[in-house]
């Protein structure tokens, strides 16, 4: 497909510009697709920001962000065409993490862990733009109920199911959740579904915990806000009060909080499994405290990516186990997708999710 297209292109620390680039050309393995909607993820803030390099050589730009996103189909590379995967029109969401399949890791189906991924948005062009190009292998079809804005944030559902499966909750147990943005939410509605028992999330501002209770919490605890009726000044003790001193069975921590990284070793009960999610700073650090946690027989995860999840996180959607409508609270136009980013670091307000609906 020939021609331009418009994209917001990444500079250096807070320089995007709006640009009239070409329309990527695709391989013989690869789909072009026109996007639709594309989410605004914390790593894009941070490479705004200058918080974190992008994933190019030399980190830095000019790089088109956005690495959440859906779309529709326009052209159909000859693989693809020639099995009859998928043709123009079809509607898809996007898995924008590419392994190689040739690496050690690779080998073994650890793709969250390939050392030569290439990410749209992060190592090469991605989708604040009219147009992204993809793998044939990772663009899956969506349901026809299911609308263009869900389907962009299926990439974070998608992390969010890995970390969900890795915590392997079982029926009745009680799982504390640590951190209600998004994917905190998205993750209550997961492990409800697994068959918790009861589910108390941990946060700092009342909006967000009040959107986790409408999506399934069963409890919501404030750590900061002293005027929360929410408010907790020892959230050791409350979940104490709450499992009748038996703490917790699971914990998951979708936050980068390093208070919440040091409490889910503390509210977690004997036996139980702690899997952390989110992204601290590279000079962040967990104390373990060895011998109580070793004669507490606990289990301590980590949780990278989605790999192998993808399908699950679809039919999570489109068959009404997790509801994602509410959860974005900002549309921004592709003219203003800096603003869009700018307003979900620093703006003010009660905000979960904002995309750029192109």
């Amino acid at each position: 497909m020939e021609g331009k297209m418009r994209a917001q292109v990444f500079y250096e620390a807070e320089v995007m510009k709006l640009e009239m680039i070409d329309i990527p050309k695709i391989s013989d393995n690869e789909v072009l697709v026109r996007v639709k909607a594309t989410g605004i993820c914390g790593s894009d803030i941070s490479y705004y920001y200058g918080h974190s390099p992008v994933g190019t050589a030399d980190g830095k730009g000019p790089l088109v962000l956005g690495h959440e996103f859906s779309g529709e189909i326009v052209e159909v590379g000859a693989l693809p065409a020639s099995l009859g995967l998928f043709k123009p029109g079809d509607r898809v969401t996007c898995n924008p993490v590419m392994q190689c399949n040739a690496c050690p890791a690779c080998a073994e189906g650890k793709f969250n862990i390939c050392s030569n991924m290439v990410v749209p948005g992060v190592t090469v062009n991605g989708a604040f733009a009219e147009y992204c190009k993809l793998n044939y292998t990772h663009v899956y079809k969506i349901p026809d109920s299911m609308t263009f804005e869900d389907a962009a944030i299926i990439e974070p559902l998608a992390c969010g199911t890995y970390g969900v499966k890795k915590l392997e909750v079982k029926p009745g147990e009680f799982v504390v959740v640590f951190g209600p943005g998004p994917i905190g939410i998205m993750m209550v509605q997961l492990i409800k579904a697994s068959g918790a028992g009861k589910v108390a999330v941990v946060g700092t501002r009342d909006y967000p915990l009040n959107v986790a209770l409408e999506h399934g919490a069963d409890y919501a605890i404030n750590v900061k806000d002293t005027a929360s009726p929410n408010y907790s000044a020892d959230v050791n003790q409350r979940i104490a009060e709450l499992t009748n001193g038996k703490m917790a069975d699971k914990v998951i921590v979708p936050t980068n909080s390093k208070q919440a990284l040091q409490d889910a070793l503390t509210v977690s009960g004997a036996g139980a499994t702690i899997v952390y999610f989110g992204l601290p700073g590279a000079d962040d650090k967990i104390e373990v405290p060895a011998l109580q946690t070793i004669q507490s027989d606990k289990t301590i995860k980590f949780a990278w990516l989605a790999p192998l999840v993808w399908p699950t996180a679809i039919s999570a959607v489109g068959n009404g186990l997790v509801k994602l409508d509410k959860l974005v609270t900002h549309r921004f136009s592709l003219e203003d997708a800096e603003k869009g980013i700018q307003f979900m670091k620093v703006g003010k307000g009660d905000k979960l999710k904002g995309l750029v609906v192109i």
